[in-house]
């Protein structure tokens, strides 16, 4: 991944989304909290840096899926957008504009 910005959002464009910074590696998880929110066998998700994430129009809303977890959406359509821990947030690989170079390379949790 190369340092540059990328940005992405929700499906109905209420929450919007700039990220500044060299992304993780994109993976997909099997766990069943992923399961449960992207409605899949999978989630697809890339690590951000947790502070070059800036929201740009209306923030997700999260639920605490499990212990120090926190899933965010968007309130309107329901897109699922992120996956927050203590010291690192993923975005839905889905979720950005641009996904050309982000084919997921690992899988984790099956």
């Amino acid at each position: 991944m190369t340092d540059q910005v990328r940005t992405g959002g929700c499906q109905c464009g209420a929450v919007r989304f700039r990220v500044h910074g060299k992304l993780g590696r994109p993976s997909i998880c099997h766990c069943r909290m992923c399961q449960k929110q992207f409605g899949n066998f999978f989630g697809a998700l890339v690590t951000v840096p947790k502070d070059g994430v800036e929201w740009t129009h209306e923030e997700p809303t999260y639920f605490q899926s499990s212990v120090n977890i926190d899933r965010g959406f968007c309130a309107r359509c329901g897109t699922p957008l992120t996956y927050r821990q203590p010291g690192a947030l993923e975005i839905a690989i889905g979720a950005f504009d641009d996904r050309s170079d982000l084919a997921p390379q690992i899988q984790v949790n099956y």
